[in-house]
């Protein structure tokens, strides 16, 4: 590890942003059907979360970011979730590319945030893009899929493979890619994760980030002065922005069942909520759900404390850890599936609240990043002594 310099002192930028956000909970829970409506965040939602701060969370101070800790970053993506998971799992995914792009080289960062620290990015990083090396950079095409919020973003992060040097994320400027409306899902509806197109753009090298450097904590954008969260791997950060969402919409999923148990859903309006069932359901939900979240912050608390001691986090904590963002999805699925299948009657036409999380949840789980069989198989070699095989954690 590079040295490193004691942590800023603290800031009260936390318990105002987290006040922020709640206020903004019930604005966008009345807005989910509009985000449906429209396959993406309204312009509101992405105008109310800018101006309270959260696309800031993450970002460098030097820019008039907060640099709030990861924990309480997700612990707000959480809170979205519970609102509206499309917002959650959009905004997220945006508010996350701030520490990818503070890895990055400086000239990058000033390139993005330069100008404007409000400046919003998209992703997509599944490896699609043919690249071709050329004087001070790389001409990069390709199309790619899943860019959640690309509508309203002014950059976006590609991933591609560099023959002979492995895989990296391209930092390309709208003027140099389209956004297709591709977007037409059971769930999720509102992310608007449509395909970026790339024609042969050209991308200098200090705006690539080598997957290289961010597993080996190499990253060109931070030295001694920089925050010690930006030694956190940058993997273990973003697979979480594509599973935390799902737990805010798993709590909202299990107080839709409880607040329907507990109404006149049939002529005896204390038969449900005398149901052993149902009770048992809801005790099974309650405790999968408080489960997953310890796990997640004692983990994110974990890598946190590492950072700012300036101690690597083994690798066997690295693979344990990618292994468990990688079930949550899983874990919130089983919750909201067993809730789900005795809703009742009503909860299969359109417009039934609970219907929607169970959705969003369902299409959440075909993000590559939260199928959990590779992960597992990782975990269970290396606890065995095998080799580790996956180098995003």
């Amino acid at each position: 590890m590079m040295p490193f310099n004691p942590p800023p002192p603290a800031t009260d930028a936390a318990p105002g942003l987290e006040q922020q956000v709640r206020a903004l909970l019930p604005a966008l829970r009345a807005r989910a059907p509009q985000a449906k409506s429209l396959r993406r965040l309204p312009d509101q939602t992405v105008a109310d979360l800018k101006a309270c701060g959260f696309f800031r969370a993450l970002l460098p101070r030097r820019f008039g970011g907060m640099e709030l800790p990861p924990a309480e970053f997700f612990r707000l993506q959480v809170m979205l979730g519970e609102a509206c998971m499309s917002t959650a799992w959009a905004g997220g995914i945006i508010a996350v590319h701030p520490f990818q792009i503070a890895l990055m080289d400086r000239r990058a960062q000033d390139d993005v945030f330069g100008s404007d620290p409000d400046t919003l990015v998209s992703s997509a990083y599944a490896p699609v893009g043919q690249v071709t090396s050329v004087d001070g950079g790389f001409r990069l095409s390709g199309r790619w899929a899943w860019s959640s919020g690309s509508d309203h973003c002014s950059w976006a992060l590609l991933g591609a493979i560099v023959p002979g040097d492995g895989y990296r994320t391209f930092l390309v400027p709208r003027s140099d890619y389209r956004v297709e409306d591709t977007w037409h899902s059971m769930g999720l509806q509102g992310t608007g994760s449509n395909d970026i197109v790339v024609q042969d753009a050209f991308v200098p090298d200090h705006r690539t980030h080598r997957q290289s450097d961010g597993f080996q904590l190499t990253n060109p954008g931070v030295t001694p002065d920089s925050h010690p969260m930006y030694r956190i791997p940058w993997g273990q950060l973003f697979v979480r922005t594509v599973s935390c969402a799902a737990i805010g919409a798993a709590k909202a999923a299990l107080e839709l069942y409880i607040a329907g148990v507990k109404g006149p859903s049939s002529n005896d309006p204390t038969k449900l909520a005398a149901d052993v069932d149902t009770q048992r359901r809801i005790a099974e939900a309650a405790h999968c759900l408080d489960e997953i979240e310890v796990v997640m912050y004692r983990n994110l608390g974990h890598l946190m404390d590492r950072a700012a001691a300036g101690e690597d986090v083994s690798m066997l904590d690295r693979i344990k850890f990618r292994y468990q963002a990688s079930v949550v999805i899983e874990k919130c699925l089983s919750v909201v599936d067993s809730l789900f299948s005795v809703a009742g009657g009503r909860s299969v036409y359109s417009g039934s609240e609970i219907q929607q999380r169970f959705l969003d949840l369902h299409v959440a789980r075909a993000h590559i990043a939260n199928h959990p069989v590779p992960f597992a198989r990782n975990f269970g070699s290396a606890l065995l002594g095998g080799e580790n095989r996956d180098f995003f954690l």
